[in-house]
């Protein structure tokens, strides 16, 4: 895939997941906004738990010896559903919109950054479609993790510090996972905490920001579980609302994507 942004060459640094030196965001004065205020947007529990799918015990074996068992879908069409839908989270987002809103620094850990979270969001949607979701799952890890190879090597790095930098990248993307998981399923207080620590590397001064963020994430996650599941299963197009609008709360009903007997 040839995915590219702009991008500055990075260090290392145990304090961040891939450090570049710091570069302001291209804005010179502060943007003044209305902010939204909510009284409550509904959580993951607000929703109804996906049932769990019943499967025999030879799956089950197969299964816990690393192999897939029989799937929903064939996964040649799940592969294609999986790239299309990361390809949304580095092709459909608005990055610009977060490193201005969020004061970002338009580099490489920035963008990887902004990518986690919406990479995220998808993980958890999908994981209530089954099995069949949880194997998509780990293929949009896969997509994602050969993206970033991909853009190392093109911003020159050698070998053995790329080997070193996706080594550590890949240790923070499993803990930032866990903090989300448990941020989405507490209150904005925890859900703010997991972003203030995770996309923010601890180093948010504006609280505005945090709140700025931990309604975009509630909204998105609303949005997208209106989204019908065999939709996502078979193509994999997803989009995200705008990081400010004019109703937070409001829910669109996405237009049912078109596609043909191949998936496509």
């Amino acid at each position: 895939m040839a995915l590219l942004v702009r991008v500055l060459s990075p260090q290392m640094s145990p304090s961040r997941i891939w450090v570049e030196p710091e570069q302001t965001a291209g804005v010179g004065t502060q943007q003044s906004r209305k902010y939204h205020i909510t009284s409550k947007l509904p959580t993951t529990q607000d929703f109804p738990k996906p049932v769990e799918e019943k499967v025999g015990p030879f799956t089950k074996i197969i299964e816990a010896m690393g192999f897939t068992g029989p799937l929903k879908y064939s996964k040649w069409k799940i592969k294609i559903a999986a790239l299309r839908m990361y390809t949304s989270c580095v092709e459909k987002t608005d990055f610009e919109e977060f490193f201005l809103r969020c004061q970002m620094p338009d580099t490489f850990n920035s963008w990887f950054l902004i990518t986690l979270l919406h990479v995220w969001m998808c993980l958890v949607r999908m994981k209530q479609e089954g099995r069949t979701g949880k194997y998509m799952c780990r293929i949009i890890v896969h997509f994602m993790w050969e993206d970033v190879e991909q853009r190392g090597r093109v911003m020159g790095v050698n070998s053995y510090l790329l080997k070193k930098n996706m080594a550590l990248m890949t240790n923070n993307f499993y803990a930032a996972i866990l903090g989300y998981d448990e941020g989405i399923l507490s209150d904005d207080r925890g859900l703010a905490a997991a972003l203030w620590r995770t996309f923010f590397n601890q180093k948010c001064e504006d609280p505005r920001q945090l709140e700025l963020l931990v309604e975009y994430v509630r909204k998105q996650m609303q949005y997208l579980d209106s989204m019908n599941g065999e939709d996502l299963l078979l193509t994999g197009e997803v989009k995200w609302r705008p990081l400010v609008e004019k109703n937070p709360q409001s829910i669109l009903k996405p237009h049912t994507p078109t596609y043909n007997d191949e998936g496509l």
